[in-house]
């Protein structure tokens, strides 16, 4: 059994100053379990953070889960124990034992690095160090001030690792991070995204939560692999331009024993009231944004991710139901702020606090939020009052969307508006357009299967859909799947279904998705003014009748421009519509080619505008509006 040395504290005066105050940004450096050598004796530093417990000790494989092996010390009575433990190897099991006086009881560390396979709950004692990036470049890249994402295309995969794929003989198991990788990056690049973002990979109890729900908030799952399997996923994304965004949750987390909940025998993370501290609909117990130490938990974790594993982006999960103390409560179950309303103002405090430092110490790094109110300026910085983040998604663009698509094509003139809307508000923030895992879950059914008519309409509909959303301003993201059309809701617990490739109208869209980005890519009138309104004017928003839009995305040097011509119905159209040059128009892309499966009509090559006059325009064309299709148009300038 090791023995212990009490002496030479790992925290010093300084980093308790600093975790006391909540300013601590890179607390994982000294929380947790450490490598370290004292008095020329190598073996792990433990510490935790626990001010209410009586007593603390670890125990672990290292000592037989003996509490009296290795009982901590209360370093300068600050709250925060630790320990030096000797002859501890990597991959050393362990947890803490905590006593009050009248309970003991084990927890995982909430600053391991590494855990067992759910179900089982220990920490393990894991080097984080030890892996050769070679992404350097890329880190370049990203600093670099001309690294500009919100003038840049950004089309995003986003992907549950569990269910991306599964291995051909084994169905019931998960590939591995680096399985993953080799497959995930060949397929990302032949489908020209730019972005991937990962459902969260933090360690979590149930898989059934998707990862929303978690215990080990610095420790990347077990069950695709190690921490240097992650980092090789990352890595190798780099290396071939594509960047990682992962969800995190700072919101809420469950109530799981072995984790932060009753940490010390007290509400120590979370509020002791149920009527700040609990998520009614969601079984799970919310942060103390107004503890200093909680505040500083969640920032360095935050860090951490950018630091450790050179993430590029976080998309923070339910901002929504940080915002406000009422959140999906009922009118006697929630407690105001100090001034009487509902808004939390330690929750803002807190995010404004997390933009500025990810701000500070990672540029270029994108905070993106999941806010679902009209709350303002929510990607707006601080020092203008807003709270901060990049991006937003754009909730509001993807129910009007999608519940227009839903309708029968022959209703859907009653609905007109509800594409229309989107445009007075396109701008007031920096919006992705997400049809996220969200919108394919709980009984909604897949993309394809949500949209109305039969075979060929369904996949018109689709391409349709995904042609509108790559020609509006915004960011875009789509959930994996979609792609290809899968026909299933998605199921966390199976693989995709990839052998719907085996037949056209699936490789269709699929070649569809691809041509998309690869537009979007090349035409900066589809992404440099993607949250200005100088990139976007309406050609023809008024004819409701025949269901058909017709709007100009504009670059930042005219002429670059392009013409995009919607018709959400299966009745061809042309009609005379008005452009600004009198110029050729070149057909860069049609989503009823029959490349994709459709019935090969558009305007291809391209239309001559004409000198006559039309919808307020100089110049006009005869333009033609494939059925439940889209057409983009290029003006071919001469020389």
């Amino acid at each position: 059994m090791p023995s212990q040395l009490s002496s030479n504290f790992f925290l010093t005066d300084f980093d308790l100053h600093l975790l006391r105050e909540g300013t601590h940004w890179t607390s994982y450096e000294k929380l947790g379990a450490h490598f370290r050598e004292v008095n020329g004796q190598k073996g792990v530093n433990f510490a935790v953070w626990a001010p209410n417990a009586a007593a603390v000790s670890v125990v672990g494989d290292f000592n037989n889960w003996d509490g009296n092996a290795n009982p901590m010390n209360n370093n300068r009575f600050s709250g925060f124990w630790e320990i030096f433990v000797p002859d501890v190897n990597e991959w050393a099991t362990y947890k803490y034992l905590l006593k009050t006086n009248n309970a003991c009881f084990e927890k995982s560390d909430p600053v391991g690095f590494y855990a067992e396979m759910p179900p089982y709950t220990a920490s393990k004692v894991v080097d984080l160090e030890r892996f050769q990036w070679n992404d350097a470049d890329w880190l370049k890249k990203r600093s670099s001030q001309s690294n500009d994402w919100l003038h840049k295309p950004m089309s995003i995969y986003e992907v549950h690792l569990g269910s991306w794929k599964r291995p051909g003989d084994d169905p019931n198991r998960w590939l591995t991070y680096r399985d993953v990788a080799d497959q995930l990056v060949d397929y990302v690049k032949e489908m020209g995204y730019t972005h991937i973002e990962l459902l969260p990979v933090a360690e979590h109890p149930l898989s059934a939560s998707w990862g929303y729900q978690v215990v080990g908030y610095f420790s990347v799952t077990s069950r695709y692999g190690g921490p240097e399997d992650f980092m090789y996923l990352v890595d190798l994304c780099h290396q071939n331009d594509i960047g990682v965004i992962v969800d995190w949750v700072p919101a809420h987390f469950p109530r799981d024993g072995h984790g932060l909940r009753q940490f010390d025998g007290t509400a120590l993370y979370e509020h002791a009231d149920p009527k700040q501290g609990e998520h009614r609909d969601w079984g799970t117990l919310i942060f103390n944004y107004g503890r200093n130490e909680v505040r500083n938990f969640l920032i360095s974790n935050a860090i951490f991710w950018l630091d450790k594993y050179h993430i590029d982006g976080l998309r923070v999960d339910a901002v929504a139901s940080m915002l406000y103390l009422d959140y999906s409560r009922e009118e006697n179950d929630w407690i105001p702020n100090e001034f009487g309303g509902r808004e939390n103002l330690r929750a803002i405090d807190f995010i404004k606090t997390l933009n500025e430092q990810v701000g500070i110490q990672y540029p270029n790094v994108l905070m993106i939020a999941e806010e679902s109110t009209a709350w303002p300026g929510v990607s707006r910085p601080t020092y203008c009052g807003g709270l901060g983040f990049a991006m937003k998604w754009n909730m509001g663009w993807m129910n009007d969307t999608l519940r227009y698509m839903r309708h029968d094509p022959v209703h859907r003139k009653f609905h007109h508006d509800e594409l229309t809307f989107s445009l007075i508000y396109a701008f007031h923030e920096n919006f992705i357009l997400p049809i996220s895992h969200d919108e394919v879950v709980h009984g909604k059914g897949s993309v394809l299967d949500q949209v109305p008519g039969d075979l060929w309409q369904k996949f018109a509909n689709a391409r349709l859909l995904y042609g509108y959303m790559w020609t509006h301003p915004g960011k875009k993201l789509t959930m994996m799947g979609s792609e290809f059309g899968q026909w299933n809701e998605w199921n966390f617990d199976e693989s995709l279904q990839w052998h719907l490739l085996e037949w056209e109208p699936h490789q269709g869209l699929q070649r569809c998705i691809a041509d998309l980005n690869r537009m979007y890519r090349n035409e900066p009138a589809l992404y440099e003014y993607d949250f200005d309104g100088r990139g976007f004017e309406w050609l023809d928003c008024n004819n409701w009748e025949a269901s058909t839009f017709a709007f100009i995305r504009k670059a930042r040097n005219w002429p670059d421009f392009l013409v995009v011509l919607c018709n959400f119905t299966p009745v061809p159209r042309t009609m005379r519509l008005g452009v600004p040059i009198n110029c050729y128009y070149e057909e860069i892309f049609s989503s009823d080619s029959e490349f994709y499966g459709g019935g090969n009509t558009g305007n291809g090559p391209g239309v001559m505008a004409t000198e006559e006059c039309s919808h307020g325009r100089p110049a006009s064309i005869e333009a033609y509006f494939p059925p439940l299709g889209i057409s983009v148009l290029k003006p071919r300038l001469q020389d």
